[in-house]
């Protein structure tokens, strides 16, 4: 796996490149700016980046707003945001492109290294990894979509969106697997989502639990139901 590094830290950028190529990664470019980001993903473009939120020219949400735009130029690169913090606009508005290949995780709890390298590989496999603090804070904006799910389909859902496949879902609320396939057929059915390819519906429940707009009634100038 290619993997590019963009964090303004340069201890940080050293220290992720390090522990990247440790665990079998090929690190090809580490920036330390939003402008390099953009023009090196667009130069060479990697398997998956990742990218700090706070980076030059302005320290405030630069990486972010890069990581939107890389994710509408070049879908082939999966993203996994760092971040000290969750800024709902832009978080919003990336994962408004797609759950699938995109991370967004937060600095301080991570707090385990082989939980975030297995994070990196799940995103780069075309999954999700979303830290539960960024799905909670995502979920006061809007909460209308869920609420005729029972409290533990509310809990299957919840664990689906940080990117959990059906068994890390039952390992997590310590239930079976068939108990976790019946809650996602019945979250299916409340939420009407019909129809198409199981990972494609996973997806639109997530999204519709987060509170964002589908990108694909957005194309289409429909609405959710």
């Amino acid at each position: 796996m290619r993997v590019l590094i963009a964090e303004d830290s340069v201890l940080l950028r050293e220290g992720l490149a390090r522990l990247l190529e440790m665990n079998g990664l090929s690190v090809t470019a580490a920036v330390g700016d939003a402008d390099a980001l953009v023009a090196s993903v667009a130069q060479d473009p990697p398997d998956l980046a990742v990218i700090d939120v706070r980076m030059p020219p302005d320290l405030t949400d630069d990486g972010l707003r890069a990581a939107i735009r890389i994710r509408r130029e070049q879908p082939g690169v999966a993203i996994v945001v760092l971040s000290q913090s969750v800024e709902e606009r832009y978080a919003n508005e990336l994962l408004a492109t797609g759950t699938e290949r995109v991370g967004y995780l937060l600095k301080d709890r991570v707090a385990d290294v082989q939980e975030f390298i297995d994070a990196v590989r799940r995103v780069a496999g075309g999954g999700t990894a979303l830290d539960p603090e960024v799905v909670s804070q995502l979920l006061l904006r809007r909460r209308s979509p869920i609420e005729r799910l029972s409290p533990r389909e509310r809990e299957v859902l919840e664990v689906m969106a940080q990117g959990r496949s059906n068994s890390g879902i039952a390992g997590a609320l310590s239930i079976s697997e068939s108990a976790v396939a019946k809650h996602i057929n019945a979250i299916f059915t409340k939420l009407d989502i019909t129809g198409g390819e199981e990972d494609h519906r996973r997806v639109l429940a997530v999204l519709r639990y987060l509170g964002v707009e589908d990108p694909t009634d957005r194309a289409s100038g429909g609405g959710r139901p």
